[in-house]
This record gives C-alpha cells, sequence and structure tokens, in this order.
C-alpha cells in the first residue's frame, strides 16, 4: 500500500523558505560571504531610488552591513558578477557550472534580431576588434569605445561596440573586472579568473544535480519550475526529471502543500528533513523587515502569492498612470507574513527618506504597535542608507 503523502501547512511552507533565505533562524556562519553562499547569489541592479538592489537584500539581513563589504568580496574575486535569472554576484566556486550556460548564450544572441540590429552586419570582425583591444589594452568600459549609434538614443540603444561587449562577456571570452559609477568594466575572463575560469565544466547530470539540488537546498518546498527558475540554469523538463529520480532515490520527498486562500492543496517537492528544519526554527515573532522588490522571497511573483497570499508586481518599468502603487515598491514582511508595501524615496540632497505612500494588505489593521514596528524598520533603512531624516 503507497505511503500517504504528507502535507505542510502554508505558515510551515513559508518558514522553510524564510530560513533557506536567511530571514529566520541564526544568522549563516562567514559573514556576509556565509549569507550569499546560503542565498546562493544576490541580485544586483542599478536602480537607486532608495538603494541599490543588492544593498537592500544585503541589509536586511546583515547587522552592521556597509556596501564596502560587497565591493571587498568582488574586488578580492570571491564573487563573480554574471547572469542566473538577472544580474548577480555569484560565489566564484561555482565559476564552471558557467562554462554549460555560455555556449547557449552565444546561441541566444546571435539568434536575437534585437541584438543584430545593434551590433550590426559586422559581427565577427566587430568582436575580434573588440576583444584584440582588451587584450592589448587592459580593462576597458563601454565609454571607451567612441563610436555612438545613431538613432537609437536611451537605455537600450546601445551602441555597436556596447552590445559586442556584452555579447563576449554572456559568452565567457570577458569577465567584469570591477565597476565605475555601477559602469561594467570588462576583462579577459582568463585575466580576471584564471584558476576558475581553467576548470572544465562539470557533466551535464552533475549540473542538473548541482542546480537543482541547491535550489531546493534554498527554497525548502518547491516545484520543478520553481528549482528550473532559481538559477536558470535548466530547462523544466530536466528539474522534472531530476525531481523524478531524486524522489526514487528518496534524497526528496513529494509532499502537499496547503493553499493560504484556503485552495486547494498543491502538489510540491520539499528537502527530505524538512520536519527537522522546522522543529529547530524558532517562532518568527513580529519583527518587522522592509524588503527589496527583488528580495528573493517576492521576486517570483507565483511563488509570492501561492505562500503569502501577496500578489506584488514591480511597477518601475509602467508608465506612471498604469502604476497601482508606485515606481519602487518595497514590501513589508512581519513575523513570517506580507503585511503591506510602502513607496519610498530618498532625497540624498537634503538627507531625507520619503514615504510616499503606505498600504496595508487585506485584514491587516494599522495598529500602535504595528505602526511602531515599522517605524523601528524604516529607522534602520534609514541608518543603512544614511538619511537623518524620515517623512
Amino acid at each position: 500500500m503507497p505511503h500517504p503523502v504528507p502535507s505542510l501547512t502554508v505558515t510551515q511552507g513559508r518558514r522553510l523558505l524564510l530560513a533557506g533565505q536567511a530571514l529566520l533562524g541564526p544568522p549563516p556562519a562567514g559573514g556576509l560571504e556565509g549569507l550569499i553562499q546560503q542565498l546562493g547569489y544576490v541580485q544586483l541592479d542599478s536602480i537607486n531610488v532608495v538603494e541599490r538592489a543588492h544593498h537592500l537584500i544585503l541589509g536586511c539581513r546583515i547587522p552592521g552591513y556597509e556596501p564596502a563589504q560587497l565591493e571587498a568580496l568582488l574586488a578580492g574575486r570571491r564573487l563573480f558578477e554574471h547572469w542566473t535569472h538577472d544580474a548577480a554576484a555569484i560565489p566564484l566556486q561555482w565559476y564552471p557550472h558557467w562554462h554549460l550556460r555560455f555556449p547557449r548564450s552565444r546561441t541566444r544572441y546571435l539568434a536575437s534580431a534585437w541584438w543584430r540590429e545593434r551590433v550590426g552586419d559586422q559581427v565577427e570582425p566587430l568582436l575580434a576588434l573588440v576583444l584584440e583591444r582588451i587584450r592589448a589594452e587592459g580593462p576597458l568600459c563601454s565609454a571607451d569605445f567612441e563610436h555612438v549609434r545613431e538613432g537609437a538614443p536611451g537605455w537600450w540603444g546601445w551602441k555597436p561596440q556596447k552590445a559586442a561587449l556584452e555579447f563576449l562577456w554572456h559568452t565567457g571570452r570577458l569577465a567584469v573586472a570591477g565597476r565605475k559609477h555601477f559602469h561594467k568594466i570588462y576583462d579577459l575572463a582568463e585575466r580576471v579568473f584564471p584558476e576558475a575560469h581553467a576548470l572544465a565544466a562539470p557533466e551535464p547530470e552533475a549540473h542538473l544535480e548541482w542546480a537543482c539540488a541547491t535550489a531546493l537546498e534554498r527554497l525548502g518546498v518547491a516545484t520543478p519550475r520553481e528549482l528550473a527558475a532559481y538559477w536558470n540554469a535548466v530547462d523544466l523538463a530536466e528539474a522534472g526529471r531530476w525531481c523524478a529520480a531524486a524522489q526514487a532515490a528518496g534524497t526528496i520527498e513529494r509532499v502537499e502543500l496547503e493553499a493560504p486562500d484556503g485552495g486547494p492543496v498543491r502538489a510540491r517537492f520539499a528537502v527530505p528533513d524538512w520536519r527537522e528544519r522546522l522543529a529547530a526554527l524558532p517562532e518568527p515573532g513580529d519583527r518587522t523587515v522592509i524588503l527589496c522588490p527583488f528580495d528573493p522571497i517576492v521576486r517570483d511573483r507565483e511563488r509570492a502569492l501561492g505562500l503569502f497570499g501577496f500578489d506584488y508586481r514591480f511597477e518601475a518599468f509602467l508608465p506612471e498612470a498604469k502604476r497601482q502603487y508606485g515606481y519602487y515598491v518595497l514590501p513589508i514582511l512581519e513575523g513570517d507574513a506580507l503585511v503591506g508595501r510602502l513607496d519610498p524615496k530618498f532625497h540624498r540632497d537634503r538627507g531625507v527618506l520619503e514615504v510616499k505612500g503606505l498600504w496595508w494588505e487585506k485584514g491587516i489593521r494599522p495598529t500602535k504597535a504595528r505602526l511602531r514596528r515599522l517605524r523601528m524598520a524604516l529607522e534602520a533603512l534609514a541608518a543603512r542608507i544614511g538619511a537623518k531624516e524620515i517623512q
């Protein structure tokens, strides 16, 4: 007779995720580097309305965090910059897995009409020219290439050399050697990461095991889609095949997860020791944390809705008239629940952190105690970014 499928409450699912993402339980060993190891990577983003995303993600998890700490890890080659689901800083030990992504990136770029339009019709000569300049002159950024492509202004109006630099970075020929005013400085990958670059790529099955097992470790309970999306390193069919094999081997467990709205249970896979992990976790209490829009808890919109009942959309790229909340809205985590969102702006010239809007989720009352905890979280955020006043 088959064993019954265990059922997890939505609260248990939330707590496994929060623990895996260093928002519940003891802080990871090893300081900031240990935290990034636990997260797997930290997303990088240039928007600076409050503070850049990577600093917001790390700052709400590490007391006393300062941006210089992340910069030191990057400069010391403990991390490398590349692509997961988006641009990210990643522990260097996993660089060999990107050797399998580089050929796929080359195929994707060469098939992209958008990229072809920007790079022009002399692709190989342009790539060779850009590569040779960096080989001869050392690290360069896009601004070191003077040609400007006419008729394509704006953020994505890349000149051909910028398009070539990004191609060579995505395909592994170049690496990010540093940044200046958040602009990438490129150099030959073998000069930036000589030992890691020289390592062989893992076998495809080892890569699949790494991608899915490390993702599940950080999510606690997940679907094959969520596992595939975590690193964006394998496709859904591969993740599904891994789940079936791992379940048969007893290294993961099939479970059913309750829905936050009382709807039907949903099939998931969990780490095999999920019961022990939950038993060892402290109660989340009512601590309030202000999250980044790209925080791992909310960056997967479907998972945030399925676990927290929190329908979150990043609205910065929407026209202002179509925004429901605001340009750079930050979710509010209270204990193990997402209870609201606020729209802030840091006026650096005046040292003022302005709260332009505040919205509580349905059923959440803005009690004096809740407002006091939110104020404390805003004060912690203001202290991290150097704001002298909150309005």
